[in-house]
């Protein structure tokens, strides 16, 4: 058993989500005008005078398309370089500016500015009497103060060069994981890609050298969440869907944003028999996306993930409406753990029954509610979450097109007509979204619209082997007439 996580609370994660919706098109205005609220009171709060500067700064914010003058300030050339290219991790790409301000209050900066430096005195004094009269242990603890208070205030490059600091100075494994673990959460924080990427790597090197299991556990979550980010969706399955049952890293995301976030990523990426024992069957999925007996036997420990399903449990059905449709279910997670501090933040309650209907559907093979659940998990939740907004257009039309395949895979012919009503759908509309998926070789079919049919092109695994040979021979033996050139024409230089 290792120590108790250090250095776990700093930044606060939800804060960028709260910028993100500020900026978002997709979101409502209710919304947005409670993230402007709760980034001002936690600004207020925590005494965040560098990240209200980031933010809503009328020359240098992020935020400053839409000002208290309403008009926009031209970059300063040469000086907001880093800031604008490191910006688009916080806001939604491709929006226009916010139509909820952050009003600058040049008094409330000074202010906080003000209380900043009086907060970082003190830390100066702290380790100075504990240079003096204490030993190496006390000045490391100044040193860790000092760092989590810039992960607070939001001033990434002091945050992460006190990070550093103390990490150089440090000889425990485990507070070394706990640092790069911090420095991480500063890169999703910013949405510096590059950043997480590395320290990810690096704290992956530091678990194998000898790191505790509940510290191996957290960095599952962590290597997932970037990976989501990077839209390696089949690298990030595995890892967040093993974090289910064993989260506590409620510093990084709450458990239902983790549910979401593993759904997603093993319905798009898993193939059919994992999907089924992975996430249709598996009972922590089971205990928020299922409904009566399955839920509570997932939640009571009763039922377990089975082994799998072949493709032949498929059962296709083509109603328009959902026979006994299910009632809508809201979620609150919050009694579900505690996180390092002992307790996570209330959650939300979540409406997950789109996501349910997603999973059901698509496994079960009834593709007209599988359309309809599609449109609304890009809705609820995929036009509103940080990690999954840039990818949504990518998201939805790998889902069309598994769903396309599961279908076609089973038929050597398939009626154009009766596809389009399966799909609920109009001809032309399936026959050009096929038409993009053969033309990029996703699916092995020829449409032919004079006989209204779609008929699939079995690969021919035997055939596709023998031609491979064929054409690895060729590459080598291309290689070894080179290299008889190359011989003969050394040995006439030496004679």
């Amino acid at each position: 058993m290792g120590s108790d996580p250090q250095y776990a609370k700093w930044p606060l994660l939800p804060l960028a989500q709260h910028v993100f919706t500020l900026t978002n098109p997709y979101a409502a205005r209710p919304a947005q005008e409670i993230a402007a609220k709760q980034l001002q009171e936690a600004i207020a709060e925590h005494k965040m005078a560098p990240f209200y500067r980031y933010l809503a700064h009328p020359i240098e914010g992020i935020l400053n398309t839409i000002g208290e003058t309403g008009s926009a300030s031209a970059p300063v050339p040469g000086k907001l370089g880093r800031k604008s290219s490191i910006a688009s991790g916080m806001i939604a790409t491709g929006s226009a500016g916010s139509s909820i301000s952050l009003p600058w209050d040049e008094a409330l900066y000074q202010s906080l500015v003000a209380d900043n430096e009086r907060e970082l005195e003190g830390f100066q004094k702290e380790e100075e009497e504990a240079v003096e009269k204490a030993g190496d242990t006390e000045v490391l603890a100044a040193r860790g103060k000092r760092a989590e208070f810039w992960a607070r205030v939001g001033d990434k490059e002091k945050a992460i060069a006190a990070y550093e600091d103390v990490f150089e100075k440090t000889g425990v494994l485990g507070a070394k994981i706990d640092i790069v673990l911090a420095i991480i959460r500063m890169g999703l924080f910013y949405g510096d890609k590059h950043l997480v990427k590395k320290q990810v790597a690096r704290c992956k090197a530091l678990v194998e050298s000898g790191g505790d299991w509940d510290r191996r556990n957290r960095l599952k979550a962590y290597e997932g969440l970037h990976l989501l980010t990077i839209r390696n969706y089949s690298l990030a399955a595995p890892l967040l869907l093993d974090s289910l049952s064993t989260f506590t890293s409620y510093e990084l995301c709450t458990y239902s944003a983790l549910v979401v976030y593993a759904v997603l990523a093993g319905s798009v990426s898993l193939k059919r028999v994992d999907f089924k024992s992975k996430v249709v069957d598996a009972p922590e999925i089971k205990a928020i996306l299922g409904d009566g007996e399955d839920k509570l036997l997932a939640l009571t420990g009763a039922i377990s993930a089975g082994p799998g399903a072949d493709d032949s449990d498929m059962v296709v059905e083509s109603s328009s409406t959902p026979t006994g449709s299910k009632q809508q279910q809201v979620v609150n997670l919050t009694t579900l753990g505690t996180g390092a501090d002992g307790q996570p933040e209330a959650e939300i309650a979540i409406d997950f029954s789109a996501l349910a209907q997603l999973v059901s559907s698509l496994y079960n093979g009834r593709y007209r509610l599988f359309f309809q659940a599609l449109a609304r998990v890009e809705e609820q939740f995929l036009t509103q979450d940080r990690y999954l907004h840039e990818h949504r257009g990518w998201f939805i039309r790998e889902m069309r097109l598994r769903a396309y395949q599961q279908l076609l895979q089973s038929y050597r012919v398939v009626g154009l007509e009766s596809m389009a009503e399966e799909f609920g759908v109009t001809v032309e509309y399936l026959d050009r979204d096929l038409s993009k998926f053969i033309a990029a070789g996703r699916i092995p079919c020829n449409i032919d619209r004079v006989s209204g049919v779609i008929e699939t092109n079995r690969p021919d695994d035997k055939n596709k082997q023998y031609q491979e040979l064929v054409r690895q021979g060729d590459q080598l033996i291309t290689k070894l007439q080179k290299y008889g050139q190359a011989v003969r024409l050394r040995g006439s230089e030496r004679s």
